[in-house]
């Protein structure tokens, strides 16, 4: 039996904040969507891969999610490390560097963690 990643879900408070946000720092696009009573589901990708963040907001949820210690993160590669990091910076959304590793991490309008690697890493 074979299991295949296909979508990790952030739930969200302001679904057009974080589209953009998604779009600008990492390029993703909406691919779908499913509107539903008291709910919004709107999945992004590009065309690097076909696994999707899945993005979720809920009508009824009007204070931040607790995201606990952020012990979690979604991670993304890119060919043009400088670039990114130059655009990131720019955006005021890096949150943490680990130099001795190459690596760092922005976070999401809404905390979420996203870690940014060397293509050949």
């Amino acid at each position: 039996m074979e299991f295949k990643m296909v979508h990790e879900n952030y739930n969200v408070r302001d679904l057009e904040k974080s589209m953009a946000f998604y779009k600008e720092a990492l390029g993703l696009s909406e691919k779908r969507r499913k509107n539903g009573e008291g709910f919004i589901i709107v999945y992004l990708g590009n065309e690097a891969s076909d696994f999707e963040l899945e993005l979720t907001w809920l009508s009824d949820h009007e204070k931040a999610y607790d995201l606990g210690e952020c012990e979690f993160h979604l991670a993304f590669c890119v060919e043009d490390f400088e670039e990114a990091h130059a655009l990131h910076e720019k955006m005021g959304c890096i949150c943490f560097e680990n130099k001795e590793m190459g690596i760092y991490f922005i976070t999401d309008p809404d905390g979420y963690w996203l870690e940014i690697i060397p293509q050949n890493s």
